[in-house]
């Protein structure tokens, strides 16, 4: 059974490795080994603790050991950022759970609607959550010798 917590600074390293695999692994099932790669690649841990520092909202979902299982990062303005599940763990409602937890810290911060652009896997998960899908993002990732397209989707929930 998983409990979500607040991000202990101790958290990074294995939160890096399971994002890592999340989209090593479980994002191959939606998005090309080049995607996958290119976006891999791409991820950096300086981020969220660059993110930590700022102050951003950081939920992990953590195991009875405390080793952290799945996160997401809610930021200031309502945009949840990164929403990762390590692929052992998909499918077992924490992704959900960290949604409503970080709806519950958003409304408790006085926000008007949450935002987020979810992969081609999240998107169901927002939808369950009640996210409103504004429209397909589609861009491309830099990468050695040219750049690699890729797609996610822009979606909200209004709190008020």
């Amino acid at each position: 059974m998983a409990v979500i917590r607040f991000y202990r600074e101790g958290d990074a390293e294995e939160i890096a490795a399971l994002t890592l695999a999340a989209i090593r692994e479980t994002a191959l099932a939606a998005y090309s080994p080049a995607q996958v790669a290119a976006w891999s690649a791409r991820y950096s841990v300086q981020r969220l603790l660059d993110g930590a520092a700022r102050g951003d909202v950081i939920l992990v979902a953590a195991a009875a050991y405390d080793q952290p299982l799945a996160y997401t990062v809610l930021e200031a303005d309502g945009h949840l950022d990164m929403l990762y599940c390590h692929p052992a763990h998909t499918g077992k409602g924490l992704a959900v759970a960290l949604l409503a937890a970080a709806e519950a810290e958003a409304r408790g911060r006085g926000l008007a609607r949450l935002f987020a652009e979810a992969s081609e896997l999240a998107r169901p998960v927002f939808a369950r959550a009640g996210y409103v899908l504004l429209n397909r993002r589609d861009f491309t990732i830099p990468v050695e010798g040219g750049e690699v397209a890729i797609h996610n989707y822009a979606m909200e929930k209004r709190l008020g």
